[in-house]
């Protein structure tokens, strides 16, 4: 097996975990699919690509992604989190050009659970004078 960079990316409930593969074309398998087959809405896989787009590095690395739970956006980021991880072991020196775009940090925005006598976590039933 070749030599591959492992980075792990989460977002609300979903896990992804991202291997890359240095002198690849830039192809790229999630849950043993085709991105673009996997990734079908408009402009989500330019967004699972910053941080490749942002080194210039878009063709030289393989990507293969096994993700796990929530929804496609969910999914989308905990992608693009993984990328950035594995580009990391593959050279620190990127560390504050990825910083400074904002693709480091793990966004821990989670759905708000539900409270007893609520619709919802925050909407409360209609207020009835009679």
């Amino acid at each position: 097996m070749t030599q591959y960079y492992e980075g792990i990316g989460r977002r609300k409930t979903s896990s992804a975990r991202v291997r890359l593969f240095p002198g690849g074309t830039g192809r790229i398998v999630i849950n043993d699919k085709d991105g673009n087959e996997f990734i079908s809405r408009a402009g989500d896989m330019e967004i699972l690509l910053q941080p490749l787009t942002l080194i210039g590095q878009e063709r030289n690395y393989d990507i293969s992604v096994h993700v796990q739970g929530g929804g496609v956006t969910g999914q989308r980021d905990a992608i693009r989190l993984g990328i950035a991880r594995a580009l990391l072991l593959i050279d620190p020196d990127l560390r504050p050009q990825l910083r400074g775009a904002d693709l480091l940090t793990r966004d821990a925005r989670v759905k708000e659970r539900k409270k007893p006598g609520l619709k919802r976590a925050r909407k409360a039933p209609t207020y009835t004078k009679r």
